[in-house]
């Protein structure tokens, strides 16, 4: 059994220095223009394990909902059975994913706004859970399913996963998801330290009636969305430092202090900073290519 860290950053969706996944092992495909507002990546995955093995990878949260088409034996998560296609929710919580035998699908990373229009409900109704895609789609995900997994190649395979997603943004109602866009783009841009009642008057709305539009369209709180992108400031910055300083990097990155920047680590990595980055630096060694 082995284990490794998968960490997705904007900049660098398929490897960064934090990624032990194999070259190779992930593909990224063009995302058609119509659909470029919604749908941030558009990613292939596919890996194969020797009987009896096992692969545990360590998913840090980046506050995205996912689509996961699986053609292979789909991943689990702890002691839960994957499914064959799933909606998975936004999150503030590391997941570890275990994987066997032939592993391969599509995964569509949602922007955020996105996921209301694409699912039918709240995106805040599946916040921290996987459910399956059909219980949304009503029997569509499993016939597209079929379809891709009979399809001549990964070309068009994907082809037809965007003419879906194309006519079903088509059918939805947008109501506030362009406030909800625009105020969880001030909050990444400001790496999560922008006051959320500054937040709020930027995009003309009260802070209740922000928290309301993050329910719906972006699937997490303003200020869990906050600490997210906190976060990942950080993990940006460290990529930079081999060697840091922790409460340097605490005070540039908008922490309170170093105990802070330990305790959210923990919470929202599973790890304290200096063994996130003797992870990072081990499984970046053993990366092929």
């Amino acid at each position: 059994m082995g284990e490794r860290l998968f960490l997705r950053l904007d900049d660098d969706p398929l490897h960064g220095p934090e990624s032990g996944v194999p070259a190779g092992t992930l593909s990224a495909f063009a995302v058609d223009a119509a659909l470029r507002g919604h749908v941030s990546h558009i990613m292939l995955y596919r890996e194969s394990f020797a009987d009896g093995h096992e692969m545990r990878e360590r998913v840090l949260p980046d506050g995205a909902v996912r689509l996961v088409f699986n053609f292979g034996d789909a991943p689990c998560v702890g002691d839960e059975q994957g499914q064959a296609l799933e909606a998975i929710g936004a999150s503030t919580a590391p997941v570890v994913v275990r994987m066997r035998r032939k592993v391969e699908g599509l995964s569509v990373t949602l922007r955020p706004g996105a996921a209301a229009a694409l699912l039918g409900l709240p995106a805040g109704e599946i916040g921290g859970t996987a459910v399956h895609l059909d219980a949304l789609w009503r029997g569509e995900g499993m016939e597209l399913l079929e379809r891709m997994t009979e399809a001549p190649d990964d070309a068009a395979r994907v082809a037809m996963l965007q003419a879906v997603l194309q006519r079903r943004l088509r059918d939805s109602d947008n109501a506030g998801n362009a406030i909800a866009i625009h105020a969880a783009r001030l909050i990444a841009g400001s790496d999560g330290r922008r006051p959320l009642r500054e937040v709020a008057a930027a995009v003309g709305v009260g802070e209740r009636r922000l928290q309301q539009l993050f329910h719906v369209h972006v699937g997490l709180s303003p200020r869990a969305w906050s600490r997210l992108a906190r976060m990942h400031g950080c993990l940006r910055a460290l990529r930079q430092q081999p060697s840091p300083a922790w409460a340097e990097v605490a005070l540039e990155g908008g922490f309170y202090d170093q105990s802070h920047l330990v305790n959210e680590f923990r919470a929202l990595c599973g790890v304290t900073p200096a063994e996130f980055l003797d992870r990072a630096v081990s499984v970046s060694s053993k990366t092929p290519g």
